[in-house]
């Protein structure tokens, strides 16, 4: 560090006074030229020295910290203030912390009139980001300040999505009693060996006909006896169907236990469920009994999955992205206001575990499907009797001309059959079908296989660039 020239003599007042500014504000060196001139008269102003660097110390850390700190009086006062000389330097750079190598001078006497008012300045930086910028470190106090201000900044906007997590937990507790965890032992016989297995699976109690079911896929439960079906409540209650109904082409199943006191879970209308709104699954994924996840809706009618082995023929899924593995299966997808929605059936991988495509039958064909193997003992499938074409889109509807954004080509039509019967011909585009838009084949046939048996049902159809109405009363197709 260079020295800056020093003009003698130096008053020892001021030479005090100096020294005590300089270590109030950091500087851990100060080097004074003829230092020997002030060895002498110390026995005699020492008390007047240290009582002014008190009084001047004291004024200056009653101000507030985040003020400029100037060691002499502005412009105006400037005369009243003793003489000064240049008395040191120190290293300024960017900030009192460090730098370049320049240097400082205090000397009021300079050329340039401002600089009668020289300061050096010893700022405390807010953390505040709007606030003055210093490179001195901020005081603990005003850190713990800051600290409390966010503190309470997050508090209110974490009340807006406290009251969502409130929501996902009022569901979890009201449901939770009504989600049943299935173990069911299965055996078979593969490439001449025989493999005995338990396999996990979910399932909720809804109340249909005459009492309380147990509602879940027939996958679950596929090849299981009843007495080899152990299905265990959230309290840990356990129990063993009597009674076992499924439906193969919806993969929907039923089970009965008598004696079973449980609270049965309440169903929405799934037709009043839009992408994007929050679902919640509960299950045993992996055979962890009643976990639960979150997401939303991610898309409605998929009704072309392939499941591997098992072949489901009415199709019209919902998909989520709340995770779903193995052993979600047959558990509920519910809303927010706590009602079941969807019952958990398959997901989309290629690792086996979620990610984050699940698919769940929507509520009503499911209550449906039960209600029908309750009274029937299988479910009676609507019957029209024609062929459609797979291959049909709703680019091929356009280029007909045809109005709308779907529908169902007829390639053929079995005599006698309920669609003869309504004078469907070869050629008919079937774009509506119970007061419902047909979005392609596999919508249509979903729909028909659903419809009551003996109910007659308005169809809209698109024949020769005009539109007709007609009537067809569904027959069971067995």
């Amino acid at each position: 560090m260079r020295r800056l020239p020093v003009e003698p003599p130096v008053s020892l007042f001021e030479a005090l006074l100096m020294a005590h500014f300089y270590r109030s504000v950091g500087r851990t060196r100060f080097r004074v030229r003829y230092s020997n001139r002030l060895a002498f008269k110390l026995a005699g102003t020492t008390f007047i020295a240290v009582a002014a660097s008190a009084v001047i110390g004291s004024q200056l850390t009653a101000q507030d910290p985040y003020r400029e700190l100037s060691v002499f009086p502005p412009a105006a006062q400037s005369a009243q203030s003793p003489p000064s000389s240049v008395i040191g330097s120190a290293p300024v750079g960017k900030g009192l912390l460090g730098g370049s190598g320049a240097t400082a001078s205090i000397d009021h006497r300079a050329e340039n009139p401002s600089a009668a008012q020289d300061t050096v300045r010893a700022l405390r930086p807010s953390i505040d980001p709007s606030g003055p910028i210093s490179s001195s470190l901020p005081s603990a106090m005003a850190i713990d300040q800051r600290r409390e201000e966010l503190f309470r900044e997050l508090a209110d906007e974490f009340s807006t999505f406290d009251r969502l997590g409130n929501l996902v937990r009022k569901v979890s507790q009201l449901v939770k009693p009504s989600v049943i965890h299935i173990e069911a032992h299965k055996s078979e016989t593969k490439g001449g060996q025989y493999e005995s297995y338990d396999e996990a699976g979910s399932g909720v109690v809804v109340s249909l006909g005459d009492g309380l079911w147990v509602l879940t896929n027939r996958h679950v439960i596929l090849g299981s006896q009843p007495a080899e079906i152990l299905l265990r409540s959230a309290d840990g209650q356990q129990f063993h169907p009597t009674r076992i109904l499924a439906d193969p082409s919806t993969d929907v199943a039923v089970m009965k236990v008598p004696e079973m006191h449980l609270p049965a879970a309440r169903t929405g209308d799934s037709n009043q469920v839009n992408i994007g709104d929050f679902t919640i699954a509960i299950g045993s994924p992996f055979g962890l009994s009643h976990s639960v996840t979150f997401g939303i809706l991610s898309a409605k009618g998929r009704r072309d999955l392939s499941l591997g082995d098992q072949k489901i023929d009415l199709q019209d899924f919902f998909q989520t992205d709340a995770a779903i593995n193995p052993g979600n299966s047959g558990g509920p997808l519910l809303n927010l206001r706590g009602e079941v929605i969807g019952l958990n059936t398959a997901i989309a991988s290629s690792s086996g575990g979620s990610e984050g495509i699940g698919f769940a039958i929507p509520i009503n064909m499911a209550i449906q499907v039960a209600d029908e193997l309750i009274r029937h003992g299988r479910l009676r499938r609507g019957y029209l009797g024609v062929t459609l074409d797979p291959d049909f889109t709703s680019a091929n509807l356009v280029s007909l001309g045809a109005p709308g954004h779907g529908g169902a080509l007829v390639k053929g039509v079995r005599h006698g059959s309920p669609a003869a019967k309504a004078n469907l011909q070869r050629g008919d585009i079937i774009v509506q079908f119970n007061g419902r838009p047909v979005d392609n084949d596999d919508h249509l046939v979903a729909q028909v296989g659903l419809t009551p048996i003996g109910s007659r049902i308005a169809m809209i159809i698109y024949r020769d660039g005009k539109r007709y109405r007609t009537e067809v009363e569904l027959t069971d197709v067995n």
